[in-house]
């Protein structure tokens, strides 16, 4: 087995190293470890504008990023250690998560933490959730990946996590939002995310005689950020390759209450746009309503688009910031 420290808190970077191990070591086991700076990890199946709040996340420059494998969404920060076990892919085994949470609770139980594996993929102490796990199967290997939350800021996760319902009306999977906690309140003191790291890593040198430390090389690092370049730090990847969705909105504004309904495909782009209101327009709100069909629903494609217009004769006395607060 590989352990690999990854010399990044970049969550572009971490996640997208997941799928370059892949190419890199198709047949060797890989067990990797990771701590980002704040970031917001997305399942792949689910619709990430429904599953954060994005004003905080734009306020607080928060990374977002979708990952490769299924299950909800995670807040991550240096708080919060991650792990990931690659192996070959056993079918029979898929949905078996105990293998590879086993040396995380036995590590923890042998510091007096009562961890445990509870339900599919959920590690627990007193009843509260300290670590998810979600799974993939992937050229013939298998990824199974983890937080461990050890001193996360719960305030922000609960911010950044925090969407409201109304806004959203799609298919996709959503986030189960369990009670969770850190494990700082549990471990020894002076328990770091660090010391707890080289912690787990000593557990899994001896469980795994013959495993050996890797360091990514120039040429990994480069290849890496080639793939964060055309994927993982892309648009496309983590806001369009979301399912269909339907969004709602209404805003009371100074020029007036406005409420715009969206019909957006999959890949994020406005298929119908209608908007309602009180307030007056010099020109036909049609007009603008077509302007937005085929445009990505996103806060860039929106600016453009309002900074290109003159919003004030659809609207009346409105600032293009105003009019963003409603569309996002």
């Amino acid at each position: 087995m590989l352990i690999i420290e990854s010399p990044s808190n970049n969550a572009y970077f971490n996640i997208a190293t997941e799928e370059y191990l892949l190419s890199k070591f198709p047949t060797e086991d890989i067990f990797l470890l990771y701590i980002n700076a704040p970031s917001i990890i997305v399942g792949k199946f689910q619709n990430t504008l429904a599953e954060i709040n994005l004003e905080y996340v734009k306020e607080k420059d928060i990374k977002v990023v979708r990952r490769m494998s299924g299950g909800g969404t995670v807040y991550h920060d240096m708080g919060n250690l991650n792990f990931s076990f690659h192996t070959q892919l056993n079918t029979s085994e898929f949905m078996d998560f105990s293998t590879f949470t086993e040396p995380v609770v036995r590590l923890l139980q042998s510091l007096n933490v009562p961890a445990k594996l509870e339900g599919r993929n959920d590690l627990l102490v007193d009843g509260k959730k300290f670590s998810g796990n979600a799974k993939l199967g992937r050229q013939g290997k298998m990824i199974q990946h983890g937080t461990i939350l050890i001193d996360s800021e719960m305030s922000v996760l609960g911010d950044v996590l925090k969407i409201n319902p109304l806004k959203y009306k799609d298919k996709a999977v959503k986030s189960n939002r369990a009670r969770v906690t850190n494990l700082i309140h549990y471990l020894p003191e002076g328990t770091t995310t660090e010391s707890f790291k080289t912690l787990l890593i000593a557990a899994i040198e001896q469980d795994n005689p013959g495993s050996r430390r890797y360091s990514l090389t120039q040429e990994d690092i480069e290849a890496i950020e080639v793939l964060v370049l055309e994927k993982y730090d892309t648009w496309d990847w983590n806001f369009g390759f979301s399912p269909k969705y339907n969004f709602q909105q209404a805003v009371k504004i100074p020029a007036g209450f406005i409420e715009v309904h969206l019909e957006v495909a999959k890949g994020g782009i406005i298929e119908k746009a209608k908007i309602f209101g009180d307030f007056f327009a010099e020109k036909p709100i049609e007009d603008l309503e077509n302007m937005l069909i085929n445009k990505k629903h996103d806060v860039q494609m929106l600016t453009e688009l309002f900074e290109a217009i003159d919003v004030t004769l659809y609207f009346g006395k409105v600032t293009k910031e105003e009019l963003l607060t409603v569309f996002i």
